[in-house]
């Protein structure tokens, strides 16, 4: 037990945590800009499943990171477009359309694996990329400033986020069209543009996550999300549609899985319980929603297909 906390340990595990939050964080961003305009997208899973394939079949090909994560863009601006037709235009039930988008993305990208690759092959990480200065801060250096520039970039979307919700006249219409889709449609604003676009977002953010996360572990397989679209629904619950609360639930999950990773290197867990160690990031997670997701209210219109009156 006391190998746990050596400097090295610890670094190991702060850093792996960080790293094991961004798939997360960019996955539950951009769902939250979509249920912050009223629209639940329970397909968050197949699409980052479908852009883990894309990206690893990518960098697989070309031993380019970068554009491994484009393609990742690409199948998430698709599959957001088509969740808005089947959401907004088409007004069909969110949580059941949702769920074939998933069911999509989790059966087609194992197809495409079969036919186009069949054994797991190993591909290239994102380089990483140490802060100048700051890398080599002791222990903080390590642990927070020697990441890929993906990491950057994830973390870099909560301020931003917040930015585009709260002070530009984009997410103020988000906000109205999430509350009061009737008041916003008097008032001009085009409620299916706006549910358009952020579920164009959230498809888009679910692609570089799944991209990111087959390129970080340099491998795909069968279901290798293991249900991460899922847990960044419940982190929008967990931040109480927020980017900050967001990032704290992704950072939390993170750092669970990354202990329990450390603890099972360390041999402190017996390879008998390793499948309930496995769970033990989500019963967390779960536990931690409980706690703190009744205290918030939810998008009034959230989930409620917008009828316009004539």
């Amino acid at each position: 037990m006391s190998g746990l906390f050596t400097e090295a340990v610890l670094v190991a595990t702060i850093a792996g945590g960080i790293r094991l939050a961004v798939p997360l964080l960019f996955a539950s961003i951009g769902e939250m800009f979509g249920q912050r305009s009223g629209v639940l997208n329970l397909g968050v899973d197949g699409v980052m499943l479908l852009g883990a394939f894309g990206g690893y079949y990518t960098v697989l090909k070309t031993d380019n990171v970068w554009f491994g994560l484009l393609v990742g863009v690409g199948i998430g601006v698709v599959l957001g477009l088509v969740t808005a037709v089947m959401s907004v235009t088409l007004k069909a039930e969110q949580g059941i359309s949702g769920i074939g988008v998933f069911l999509f993305g989790l059966g087609f990208s194992d197809l495409l694996f079969q036919m186009w690759v069949g054994t797991p092959l190993p591909i290239q990480a994102f380089p990483k990329v140490e802060i100048p200065g700051l890398s080599n801060i002791p222990f903080l250096g390590e642990t927070l400033f020697s990441h890929s520039a993906v990491v950057y970039i994830a973390f870099a979307m909560v301020p931003l986020s917040m930015f585009i919700i709260n002070q530009t006249n984009f997410g103020m219409k988000i906000r109205a069209v999430g509350e009061n889709p009737e008041a916003a449609d008097s008032l001009g604003v085009s409620v299916a543009g706006i549910r358009y676009a952020t579920l164009i977002i959230g498809g888009t953010l679910a692609g570089v996550a799944g991209a990111a996360l087959a390129i970080d572990l340099k491998i795909f397989q069968s279901n290798l999300t293991n249900a991460a679209g899922f847990i960044a629904i419940a982190l929008v619950y967990f931040g109480a549609w927020r980017p900050l609360g967001v990032m704290g639930g992704a950072l939390l999950y993170g750092f669970v899985n990354s202990i329990v990773l450390q603890l099972k290197t360390q041999g402190i867990i017996p390879r008998s319980w390793s499948d309930i160690a496995a769970m033990a990031p989500a019963v967390v997670t779960i536990l931690a929603l409980v706690v703190v997701a009744h205290r918030f209210k939810p998008p009034a219109a959230l989930t409620k297909p917008f009828e316009r009156a004539r």
